[in-house]
């Protein structure tokens, strides 16, 4: 069986898998980090969202053969300033703001949540409006003007 290489949370990791298996399952079942969740298979739903190299991608419709060994991927487990430390920023305002219902999109939404405010600030603007419209996480639970004010407050601490 194939061997993929690659950075997971901080620590590279080596993993066998057929070259086709979704990156999803690959983290998911091989590796034990279950915080993305499946929710479609089909990059609609973004409850799997994690990032790779900073940036929000969906592991379901990626197959591990396209990571590389220099790739970083990051799951909720290993949100930058949470390993060893309480909350990031993000997840605090979501527990301060009651976000979740059901529970089972936060993860991809908090992880979409924060790559969109690293991209607004990349830009040279804090988020507003028009980038909070641009996320495209389903949320069956319809908690969508919680989340929205959860962005805006976790970005005022990141």
């Amino acid at each position: 069986m194939p061997q993929h290489t690659f950075k997971l949370n901080g620590k590279q990791i080596t993993v066998d898998a057929e070259d086709s298996e979704r990156l999803l399952w690959v983290l998911r079942d091989l590796l034990g980090v279950k915080g993305p969740k499946y929710g479609c298979g089909l990059d609609v739903c973004k409850a799997c969202t994690s990032h790779i190299n900073g940036k929000a991608f969906n592991p379901c419709s990626v197959p591990v053969s396209k990571i590389k060994p220099e790739d970083e991927v990051t799951t909720i487990e290993g949100l930058p300033a949470t390993v060893g430390k309480d909350l990031h920023p993000m997840q605090e305002a979501w527990l301060e703001l009651d976000v979740a219902q059901c529970g089972y999109c936060q993860p991809g939404q908090i992880m979409a949540a924060v790559a969109k405010v690293r991209q607004a600030r990349a830009a040279g603007h804090e988020i507003g409006d028009d980038d909070l419209d641009e996320i495209r996480n389903i949320c069956r639970c319809g908690t969508y003007a919680r989340i929205r004010e959860a962005i805006k407050q976790g970005a005022k601490g990141m």
